[in-house]
Formats: structure tokens, C-alpha cells, sequence
């Protein structure tokens, strides 16, 4: 066994050199790049690493994870979750080179670590587009692609609450839920991004001690941190930019709580957070930006009301909502192919719809009266125009392969230029509060790989060794 006699937390100045090895990235690899790295480093350290097939993608790609150490306890790394977020694959690779080369903080932190580089890697093969350096977000929302809800390896994990209930598991996810079965994890990462603002976190459960390294890690590296709106308005805050779970439950009882039908829109399970929750796991989600801005961090009160935030935000998502539909509305009788853009888009413009009629109706609650701050009045307007760069981005594709497959018809086309002056203006809008430069990879890796480290320290801890 590589069991520790001592406390497996590890100091934060430990932390902090660890982030301080991570090497320069100059671009994010693709999945060819991030399979043939983890073969290496299997194949260069046999007595170390044991490589398994854990599973298969829906277009049949095999699924490996590395295990590294022979700890009593288990941690489960998993990175590409959702294939827009490639942050998560060179994360998991640094991660794996570390724990092969350290054998000192193997045994500090006395794990067997199960490491998935990209779990979903059809989806992220769509995504390869925008896996350079440098970047606008003109040209990242162009190459996006977003799977729908039913067909995230995320969020489709099996589901029994109240009206809901799902069990449509797609292949990827079943590989994880094996897995998570098979070694009843301590600590769960799973690796995620955002796009604009600074870093923010999710965990399962109030864990005051890991605030203190979840913040400095990321100031360490120059990355800001995220003060401020949450994703969704009913997760709770635990610390500035750490939040609870995201769980489907929840928005369950908020939605409820507004007056509205809260099975309206929802086609997916729950998280691997919440599926790991019956061994008691510790789960860690870390959200890094590409771009950074000065404002997502200022947390003194602005001239704008919070209401006047909220019904912006309805009125520009229920806009982008409607824009879709509208295309794809125009279209319906010419479509020859059931791309997973159209499937996408088939869930994701009504649900802005429905998110639009979710802020107009807070903005109404008493308690939501009172002034924003500037941060909150920047990520408010910024997931508006996050929304429009990735969705509109995707209708262009969704046209873009009709036409490509030779179903140029005038209808297509006509709403292909029509899509194309939309976007424009949405680029140009978002353009203006967008910086034309990337945060460094490094530093987003950096501040990944850091909060791993301490959060695994942590769950062992809190557990005990050998639990």
C-alpha cells in the first residue's frame, strides 16, 4: 500500500511550486494528439501505469484511463465531459506525467488515481476548429459545437426525482458510471471551462478549509476570479466564486418556486457529481475562462438595478431563442440531414425561451430589488453574448452541412445569409467588451492541475487515509 502517516492536505507553498512546473501550451491538442500522449506515457512506464479500455464513444472510439498508484484511496480525473471545454484534456495529461515522474507527492497524497483524458471524444472532435493559441470569440463561436442535453456525457447520468426521470444513458457516460462503481471514489474532478470572466468552482459540499488554496492558486497565475452571477440563480455560494452543485433537483424546486412548470424543457439526467454522491465522494468542478475582464471580479455596487440585469438578460436570450427557431422553423421542409447541430438546436432554442421567461419573472421577486454590482451587470450581459456567439455559431453550421452535402436549396440559403448578418452584429456586440487576446493555456492548466492537488489532499483528509 502507499499509504501517508501524515496529514495528505498538502501545504500551500507545495501547491504553488507544483502549478509553477506546468509547461508552455501554445494551443489545445486534438483528440488524435491527447490519445497518442496518454499511450506514451503508458507504454514509457509500464511499472506505473496501467492503461484499460473503459468503454466506447457512439461512434464506436475506444475509451482508456490511466491508473496510476496504489493508494487506498480512489480519485477519478475525467476530462473532455463536455467537448466545447478542452481545458480539462492537457490538465488530465500534465496530471498524469506529474504523479508518473513525482513519486514523492504520490505518496504524499496516497492515491490510485484513475485518469480520463477526453471521455467524449466524437463531440470533441467538432470542436477542433478553435483549438489554437490566439483567438476571438467570432472565430471560437464559428467552430462551436455543443452536444444536446440528452447527449452529454455530463448530464446524463440516470435520473428519479418527483416528475422527472431519465435513463436514455448514452454509451460514454455508462463508461463512467462503471467506473465510479468499480473504485468508489474519495475525490471526483470532472474538468470544465467557461469562456469569459475568471475562475469560479463548483463542489458537493461547504468545504471552508479549501477556499483559501481554490483563491490563491488562481491569483498566483494571474487569473482572475469570477465574482459574479452564478451559471443559475439557485445554486448556494459558498465563498466568493465557489458555488454547491448544479443538481436538477434544485432547478426542479426553483423553477417550481416561480409559478412555472419545472419538467418544461428538460431532457437529461443528473451529474457525475450527483451520481458519485452515494460513496460519499468529494466532487470538484473548476471553471476557467479564455478571456479575461477586469470587471467579472469588481464587486462594488453600479448604477444599474439588478432587476434592470435580469430583464436584460430575458430579453436577449429570449431573442436568441426565437432567432433559432425562426431559422430552423424556415427550414423544416428542406433539411436532409439529422446532424448533431439540428439536434442541439432543437434543445437549446426553446430552453433560452424558457431561461427568458425564468429572468423576467426574478426580476419581479422583492428580494431581487436592490442595486447590481458591476460584476453581476457584466456576467449578466456577457452570457447573452456567450450564448449568441456559441448557438449562432451552430446554426451557421447546421446550414453550412446542408449546403456542404449539396442541399443548397433557396430556403437554406436564404436564411444562410440572413444567419450570417445576425451573427455579425452579435460578434461585433460581443467584440466590444471582449479582449482580443486569450488568457495563457499554461496558467488555465495551472490553475486546473492546482486545484486538484489541494482538493484531493483535502477529501483524503476529510475521509481519513485508507477510509
Amino acid at each position: 500500500m502507499n499509504r501517508a502517516d501524515t496529514d495528505p492536505a498538502l501545504p500551500l507553498d507545495r501547491i504553488l511550486a507544483l502549478v509553477d512546473e506546468v509547461p508552455q501550451i501554445e494551443r489545445f491538442p486534438s483528440v488524435d494528439e491527447l490519445v497518442a500522449a496518454f499511450d506514451d506515457l503508458a507504454a514509457g512506464a509500464p511499472a506505473l501505469v496501467r492503461r484499460r479500455r473503459i468503454g466506447s464513444s457512439r461512434l464506436g472510439e475506444a475509451i482508456h484511463c490511466l491508473t496510476i498508484g496504489d493508494g487506498d484511496d480512489h480519485a477519478v480525473i475525467v476530462g473532455g465531459v463536455h467537448p466545447n471545454e478542452p481545458i480539462g484534456g492537457p490538465t488530465a495529461l500534465h496530471l498524469a506525467r506529474v504523479l508518473v515522474e513525482d513519486a514523492e507527492l504520490r505518496t504524499s497524497l496516497g492515491y490510485t488515481w484513475h485518469i480520463i483524458g477526453c471521455v467524449d471524444p466524437d463531440g470533441m472532435r467538432l470542436n477542433e476548429g478553435w483549438f489554437c493559441g490566439t483567438l476571438d470569440r467570432a472565430e471560437y463561436g464559428r467552430r462551436f459545437y455543443r452536444p444536446a442535453s440528452d447527449e452529454q456525457v455530463e448530464w446524463t447520468f440516470p435520473l428519479e426525482y418527483k416528475e422527472l426521470y431519465f435513463d436514455r444513458v448514452i454509451p460514454e457516460t455508462l463508461a463512467l458510471m462503471r467506473l465510479i462503481d468499480d473504485v468508489r471514489p474519495t475525490f471526483l474532478c470532472s474538468l470544465h471551462n467557461g469562456e469569459l470572466g475568471g475562475v469560479y468552482y463548483y463542489l458537493n459540499t461547504e468545504a471552508a478549509e479549501l477556499y483559501p488554496q481554490l483563491h490563491a492558486v488562481p491569483a498566483h497565475l494571474g487569473v482572475p476570479l469570477d465574482s459574479g452571477e452564478p451559471e443559475v440563480p439557485y445554486v448556494p455560494r459558498y465563498a466568493t466564486a465557489v458555488f454547491g452543485e448544479t443538481g436538477v433537483e434544485a432547478h426542479y424546486e426553483f423553477v417550481s418556486s416561480l409559478g412555472m412548470d419545472p419538467t418544461r424543457g428538460l431532457a437529461s439526467g443528473t451529474s457525475s457529481a450527483a451520481y458519485a454522491a452515494r460513496y460519499n465522494t468529494l466532487s470538484l468542478v473548476s471553471e476557467l475562462p479564455y478571456w479575461s475582464h477586469p470587471d467579472a471580479a469588481d464587486e462594488r455596487p453600479s448604477a444599474t438595478s439588478y432587476p434592470d440585469v435580469l430583464r436584460g438578460r430575458a430579453d436577449g436570450l429570449t431573442e436568441l431563442g426565437y432567432t433559432v427557431l425562426s431559422v430552423l422553423e424556415a427550414t423544416a421542409g428542406e433539411r436532409t440531414l439529422d446532424s448533431p447541430f439540428l439536434r442541439a438546436l432543437r434543445q437549446f432554442a426553446p430552453h433560452f425561451v424558457l431561461d427568458g421567461e425564468q429572468e423576467g419573472r426574478r426580476a419581479e421577486l422583492a428580494e431581487n430589488d436592490r442595486p447590481a454590482t458591476v460584476a453581476e451587470v457584466f456576467t449578466g450581459g456577457d452570457l447573452v453574448h456567450g450564448f449568441r456567439m456559441r448557438y449562432g455559431g451552430m446554426t451557421l453550421r447546421l446550414l453550412e452541412a446542408e449546403i456542404g452535402a449539396g442541399n443548397g436549396t433557396p430556403a437554406i440559403r436564404e436564411q444562410y445569409r440572413r444567419m450570417t448578418r445576425v451573427y455579425q452584429e452579435w460578434a461585433e456586440a460581443a467584440l466590444a467588451v471582449t479582449p482580443a487576446e486569450t488568457l495563457p493555456i499554461r496558467s488555465l492548466v495551472g490553475v486546473q492541475f492546482g486545484a486538484i492537488v489541494a482538493a484531493a489532499g483535502y477529501a483524503r483528509g476529510r475521509h481519513g487515509p485508507g477510509r
